[in-house]
């Protein structure tokens, strides 16, 4: 018989508006959790200082950054030499990094099969997005029906793993306010695809954009560091 799903987790921790939503439902829903950042090679590095010190003001039981360097491929403003669009864009945007979530989810899923957690949080949105492929359910879906039939704990153990996704249905602005409600500082954040070395935000970006619009319809005040005034 397969046991009672651990209350142990994983969240993938980028440092941005979303991802640190998830990690505060997940410790609301009384999960201990272990955060993880990706060190890809991406330009907005100062979203990796913002994901440590997250999980600290969160109480993660404990952050981990793995180095995996996506700029040996490239292919995506984020870490190649391609400017980063101030305009939106149709169809998938050049900030989309080929294959990113499949390989975040699958380091997620090696460091919970090593912890015993059952249990993957990713900040994923099909609604206020940039139109990347792989934030969609049918993508979720299809990767964790992969990681039961890919894992010792799942085939062998009867360990089941959940991706967990709870903002994927909502937008910017009820993402917001979830957060809000659960007392997120979005003051430690870092969203922007080109912020500087201090965390602040450009306000042109696509990144930028969608935080802006999230806070101005749920009517908060927005916490954002700019570079100038927007």
């Amino acid at each position: 018989m397969t046991e009672k799903l651990s209350k142990r987790c994983v969240v993938l921790l980028s440092g941005g508006l979303d991802s640190t939503t998830v990690l505060a439902y997940a410790k609301d829903q009384g999960f201990e959790c272990y955060t993880i950042a990706v060190d890809y090679g991406q330009r907005h590095r100062a979203e990796l200082q913002a994901a440590a010190r997250i999980s600290t003001a969160l109480g993660a039981v404990e952050h981990r950054v793995v180095n995996i360097d996506l700029t040996a491929i490239g292919g995506s403003a984020l870490t190649d030499d391609i400017a980063v669009p101030e305009t939106r864009e149709n169809g998938v945007p050049i900030t989309y990094v080929p294959a990113r979530n499949t390989i975040f989810l699958s380091t997620a899923l090696g460091y919970a099969e090593v912890i015993g957690a059952q249990h993957i949080f990713i900040g994923v949105t099909a609604v206020d997005y940039s139109g990347y492929p792989d934030c969609r359910s049918e993508y979720i879906a299809a990767f964790e029906a992969m990681a039961n039939l890919a894992t010792k704990a799942a085939t062998e153990d009867g360990h089941k793993l959940r991706l967990e996704t709870p903002l994927i249905d909502l937008s910017k602005s009820e993402i917001i306010r979830l957060g809000t409600d659960l007392e997120v500082d979005y003051a430690l954040t870092v969203s922007c695809y080109q912020a500087d070395d201090r965390g602040r935000a450009c306000g042109r970006c696509d990144s930028c954009y969608y935080r802006r619009e999230g806070f101005q319809q749920a009517g908060l005040s927005d916490p954002t560091h700019y570079q100038e005034s927007v």
